[in-house]
């Protein structure tokens, strides 16, 4: 693993918790206490507005990705990208291994940021470039070129970041990023994933944070409201559907 912690330094700490995006419980949760990671790959799951992706953003800029998404170390980019206010204050803890790559050369820097509303454009353009993949990201369909992405910079051990990757991917490609996943947590990579996925949520020995208007804690896959929902809702859609369609 390379990050064990991301917390707020006491002198960062907002005095004013009123403005977003310090109000929002998860994030007001983490400057008082901070987020220990403790497996490989951690899953944040909850609903729309709950704060997951505000804190995946942060935790890939302080570990010097950009918010907007890309590979750590990357020669070409955005010239001096604007820090989200959670990424301007957080800090890693970082292990060993996180500050040897992190102060290493860049040869040495295996991360990426990979986040569901920029990862077309980098489909359409980093197709190809160096440093990057050789196939043509942009002839293909976005489920195919998100697969292509994860297959081929998230290979070798590193940190991976990612944003709701399920949001292009069906249920067999979905399957496929739970075989990757899991197998870079078992050779020295570590994932921080934000998603409404239960498939991707279910990968073996990930550790699963639900994030919501509690804030956040720990959880167990059967015991998320996300797996209840859809587990109800394919039982028998006419329970959810008739209050949509009554409306």
């Amino acid at each position: 693993m390379f990050v064990r912690r991301a917390y707020i330094r006491e002198p960062d700490r907002p005095a004013q918790r009123g403005q977003w995006p310090f109000a929002v419980p998860c994030v007001s949760q983490l400057a008082d206490e901070g987020l220990r990671f403790t497996a490989p790959v951690t899953f944040l799951v909850g609903d729309n507005g709950s704060g997951k992706s505000t804190l995946v953003e942060a935790i890939a800029e302080g570990f010097k990705l950009d918010a907007y998404g890309g590979r750590l170390a990357a020669k070409r980019g955005r010239p001096n990208p604007q820090r989200t206010p959670l990424g301007d204050v957080l800090t890693l803890e970082t292990t060993a291994a996180g500050s040897r790559m992190l102060g290493g050369p860049r040869s040495h820097k295996h991360g990426f940021f990979l986040r569901a509303e920029t990862a077309f454009n980098l489909t359409e353009n980093l197709g190809g470039v160096p440093g990057y993949w050789d196939a043509d990201t942009a002839s293909m369909s976005h489920g195919e070129g998100f697969l292509t992405i994860f297959s081929e910079m998230m290979s070798k051990p590193g940190f991976y970041v990612m944003d709701e990757p399920d949001a292009a991917l069906s249920f067999t490609s979905c399957l496929r990023l739970v075989g990757l996943m899991h197998q870079l947590g078992q050779t020295g990579a570590q994932v921080v994933c934000a998603t409404h996925s239960p498939i991707l949520a279910a990968t073996p020995d990930a550790e699963i944070v639900e994030v919501g208007e509690h804030g956040f804690h720990r959880a167990q896959w059967k015991e998320l409201d996300l797996v209840d929902h859809w587990r109800r809702y394919l039982d028998n859609p006419e329970t959810y559907l008739r209050h949509v369609l009554d409306a």
